[in-house]
């Protein structure tokens, strides 16, 4: 009897020895963090995930918001078909560009002079930090809210001054559909320019200044400097810059629904907003999907390209 009580305890004995290995002190820690992390789980799986499935699917059907969930159509291709035969996206994608063109690498140029200029030649950094920083951390409708009486057209500070000067017909801006997107592109780039400023200077104070000393006992000048040390080890913060600008740049609604709501005669129209007008205004949300995932391909597109540029030039 009391070999077949032994012989029945032991593979209980056993059983708990096993439970008791599997839950060490560390799976168990390891538990409590991911009970934590579970509701954002969830919620990131619940507003990310399904949304953009759910995105997918819209794009392939046709359905008026109004009409409920109820009146979702599968309509196959025929939105992405559209899509490419629509006049106003191609004029959309064209003003992107040409304002990703004026708010990305001229900015980021002009910024990379003035934290150069700022960080050797320039007393009292903190406080052109501050300055140049303020329009980036103001609300982008205050900003563009206070250019927009500055390019007035016939009142105007900005044009009253270019009449002094004998221009006697200044441009329009934000009324004329040549210079409307430009206006937009310059507000864009001037609220944004303390952001790359503090960011190239931030690289730039982690450049060693023992590299400056060693050129100039070679006799190198300040534009050799600039040119062969400065631009060189700042690569990767251009790089970052240059990539978080570019997917900004094809992701512009805020300012330019404020300012000219895509006009005039849709000069200043951009993809983003091209999408809020088809979901939100023709409450066509098949086809606004239809336009968000074309944003979502050329976005993606840029990234690889500029990502495989950079893994290029680091070999």
């Amino acid at each position: 009897m009391e070999e077949t009580k032994s012989s029945y305890q032991l593979p209980k004995q056993q059983a708990e020895s096993g439970v008791k290995k599997f839950w060490s002190p560390r799976r168990k820690e390891a538990l409590v963090g991911w009970l934590f992390l579970l509701p954002e789980i969830v919620g990131m799986l619940m507003l990310n995930v399904f949304a953009l499935g759910f995105s997918l699917y819209l794009s392939f059907t046709d359905w008026d918001l109004l009409s409920g969930v109820s009146g979702i159509k599968f309509a196959g291709l025929q939105n992405f078909i559209h899509l490419f035969q629509d006049p106003t996206i191609w004029k959309a994608l064209y003003n992107n560009l040409v304002y990703t063109v004026l708010t990305v690498p001229i900015p980021i140029a002009l910024a990379l002079v003035l934290a150069v200029v700022i960080h050797s030649k320039v007393y009292f950094k903190d406080y052109f930090k501050v300055v140049f920083f303020i329009p980036y951390i103001s609300s982008i409708i205050a900003v563009a809210a206070v250019w927009s009486i500055l390019f007035h057209p016939s009142l105007g500070p900005i044009n009253q001054f270019l009449m002094d000067l004998g221009i006697s017909n200044p441009p329009k801006w934000l009324v004329d559909p040549k210079t409307s997107l430009i206006a937009v592109a310059i507000i864009s780039a001037w609220a944004g320019l303390g952001y790359t400023i503090i960011i190239y200077m931030a690289g730039l104070s982690n450049i060693s200044e023992e590299l400056y000393e060693a050129a100039e006992i070679d006799g190198a000048t300040g534009l050799k400097k600039f040119f062969n040390i400065t631009i060189p080890l700042l690569r990767p913060t251009t790089f970052f810059l240059l990539i978080t600008m570019l997917i900004g740049s094809f992701k512009v609604f805020d300012i330019i629904s404020y300012l000219t709501e895509g006009g005039p005669d849709n000069s200043s129209t951009v993809i983003v907003f091209r999408i809020y007008q088809e979901g939100f205004v023709n409450y066509n949300m098949g086809y606004a999907s239809a336009i968000s995932w074309l944003l979502f391909a050329i976005i993606g597109l840029i990234t690889a390209a500029t990502w495989k540029m950079r893994q290029e030039e680091s070999f």
